[in-house]
């Protein structure tokens, strides 16, 4: 059997990890120097509201006894593990949780461990992990598994617009400069996911509303397929959400519209506000 591994950042509501058995592993964090409680549900309005009044919010990686704890029982009991994580572009999880995957392998020399950076974060990981479980519970064998999943994270677009472009200034994606003429332009970046899983800037737009409206636009110029799975994540904006969700169908899109609240650990450096779009294109990685 193969068992299917990702992250609190893959942002996959719990019931959809339970259906399809979907082993989750935390990055952990601290909000004002006191450390989240993992086992909790995450309360998406107060964190984003506590960032909105000033919270310092740090984030830490998955650690390597974890990531041990997790994968250990699984081989002893004969089954192999894809691990789909987050973007090496923007954290060190992967990487880290490949050197303990070596580890088991030589301890394991007779199971299958593979991990798989996602290049995406939030739903921009969590379909992909969804598709190969997909295809974990129908028998599909470990190479079948991962040629589809690097071909979807191929495919992936991940588009999203921030309310305040302080939290990107401060974690380095834009200038102080630049961050205050943003904030008195009023403008506001479509940031997408690069073919590295590094953030950067797609296009500009003159407010917010113009900025929605460009996501849309995006949309039905890139999307291979309307009948495909499509993302939406919002930092405490389920109105804005819904919105989008609402957007998307008038511009033909027929596949499951999954919309959830932006998980705290991308979600620290894009801050409160922010609404993210996430489908399939034509293969551009």
């Amino acid at each position: 059997m193969i068992r299917v591994m990702t992250d609190n950042a893959a942002n996959l509501p719990p019931e959809l990890r339970e259906q399809y058995g979907i082993r989750e592993l935390c990055l952990t964090y601290t909000v004002n120097g006191v450390p989240a409680d993992m086992s909790a549900p995450f309360d998406g309005y107060a964190y984003y509201e506590a960032m909105r009044k000033g919270a310092e919010v740090k984030t830490s990686m998955i650690s390597p006894l974890t990531a041990r704890e997790a994968m250990e029982p699984v081989l002893e009991q004969g089954d192999d593990v894809l691990y789909i994580g987050l973007s090496g572009g923007v954290s060190g999880t992967c990487w880290g949780v490949s050197v303990v995957a070596q580890e088991l392998r030589e301890r394991y020399p007779h199971r299958d461990i593979r991990v798989l950076d996602s290049r995406g974060a939030s739903l921009g990981e969590g379909l992909v992990v969804l598709e190969a479980a997909h295809l974990a519970q129908q028998g599909a064998d470990m190479d079948t598994i991962t040629a589809r999943a690097s071909e979807l994270c191929g495919k992936m677009r991940q588009l999203f617009v921030v309310d305040d472009l302080k939290f990107l200034r401060k974690g380095g994606r834009l200038s102080g400069a630049a961050a205050l003429a943003g904030t008195l332009l009023q403008i506001k970046p479509i940031l997408e996911g690069d073919p590295e899983g590094k953030i950067v800037v797609h296009s500009k737009e003159r407010g917010r509303k113009k900025a929605m409206e460009q996501l849309i636009r995006l949309y039905q110029e890139l999307v291979e397929d309307k009948s495909r799975p499509v993302g939406i994540s919002h930092a405490a904006a389920p109105a804005e959400a819904l919105h989008l969700a609402t957007e998307l169908r008038q511009a033909g899109c027929t596949g499951e519209i999954l919309s959830v609240c932006h998980e705290p650990v991308t979600g620290a450096h894009v801050g409160p506000g922010m609404l993210a779009l996430y489908f399939y294109s034509a293969s551009w990685r």
